[in-house]
């Protein structure tokens, strides 16, 4: 996600380096070129090779969503995993994952989901900041 976002925040560079974006992270270049295969893949981002390369975003920051992008580099957002075929629940475990697993993955989902790239880059949270009078 840091790979992501530190693309969002330089949109008027046409490309970013792998290196400049570890350095600026403190993320393992080696790390940042395992993701970003991943990334390119899934077509969240670009690649320009050459000596003056890098990477960019493929989509605007707007239109991608947090869900989305940890979903391809994470799978699943679920808080337990969905029961395996042919595998009995209790009747006990079907309440516990039907009245809090079930709740937790919907609301996960809901946030992550309706979270943008766009939205993470150069604000903050009005929900997570604080005012403060005197």
């Amino acid at each position: 996600m840091r790979l992501l976002i530190d693309l969002a925040e330089h949109p008027d560079e046409n490309h970013v380096s792998l290196a400049s974006i570890a350095g600026r992270q403190g993320i393992s270049i080696r790390y940042l070129e395992q993701v970003a295969v991943i990334l390119r893949r899934a077509g969240f981002i670009r690649s320009v090779k050459g000596s003056s390369g890098g990477y960019a975003l493929a989509r605007k920051a707007g239109d991608i969503t947090i869900g989305d992008a940890l979903r391809v580099l994470e799978g699943d957002m679920l808080v337990v995993d969905n029961p395996l075929p042919g595998v009995k629940e209790t009747k006990l475990q079907r309440c516990i994952r039907t009245t809090v697993f079930d709740r937790l993955n919907e609301r996960i989902a809901a946030v992550i989901d309706r979270k943008t790239l766009a939205s993470l880059v150069g604000t903050t949270d009005p929900d997570e900041s604080y005012m403060y009078f005197i």
